[in-house]
């Protein structure tokens, strides 16, 4: 099975072609309170550089509705990553697809984690670099489609996929020269590792 990658918190158009170039399969933008933020107008033309085939995601975490609605009508992303919780209360427009947010924190919903379509599990504080339990997400992995998200980086990506065999990955902090800043090396090295394990399953599976 070929995983999915996604690189999240690109604020540069170098970053975002480095990404492209690698491989990514979908490009994060964040908007939540972070180094990493970028506005609305920002993203709409870091996206103006993304071909067809490699998803947008807008990345908030309990937005304001009008702000969501802003990022909606400014960037048209493919996806909207936030929290589970936070989904309910915003209008998506149609095409529009969710990549709901679970973190590994006491009172993790896990029933309602697995009848989502697909989700994006990480530990409970978003972009620190702190990895989740990799055999609650291997659990979770089992029941639906799961991005698995932070602690990743090139070195340890393969064992992660390994062990907790996700429908994808997510990282951030993990391909950055320092903090917000993303290296063009690293993410080429990130997704070649993804792809390596993918190769691994292939002639051992």
């Amino acid at each position: 099975m070929r995983t999915f990658v996604k690189i999240c918190g690109l604020r540069t158009a170098e970053a975002v072609d480095a990404a492209i170039e690698a491989g990514a399969d979908a490009l994060g933008f964040v908007f939540a309170e972070s180094v990493r933020r970028v506005s609305p107008e920002q993203a709409a033309a870091f996206a103006a550089r993304v071909p067809p085939g490699i998803l947008r995601v807008a990345v908030m975490r309990h937005p304001d509705p009008a702000d969501w609605d802003a990022v909606a009508a400014v960037l048209r992303p493919d996806w909207l990553q936030t929290d589970a919780a936070d989904i309910a209360g915003l209008a998506i427009p149609p095409g529009i697809g969710l990549l709901p947010v679970y973190r590994d924190a006491p009172g993790l919903d896990s029933r309602a984690a697995g009848r989502e379509d697909q989700l994006l599990f990480e530990s409970a504080d978003s972009g620190t670099g702190l990895a989740p339990d990799w055999d609650r997400a291997r659990h979770l992995a089992r029941q639906t489609r799961l991005v698995l998200a932070g602690g990743l980086h090139p070195g340890n990506v393969g064992a992660a996929i390994r062990q907790v065999r996700p429908w994808g990955v997510d990282v951030s902090s993990g391909v950055e020269a320092a903090r917000g800043i993303k290296d063009p090396e690293k993410i080429r090295a990130f997704v070649a590792a993804v792809r390596r394990a993918g190769q691994d399953d292939a002639e051992h599976g």
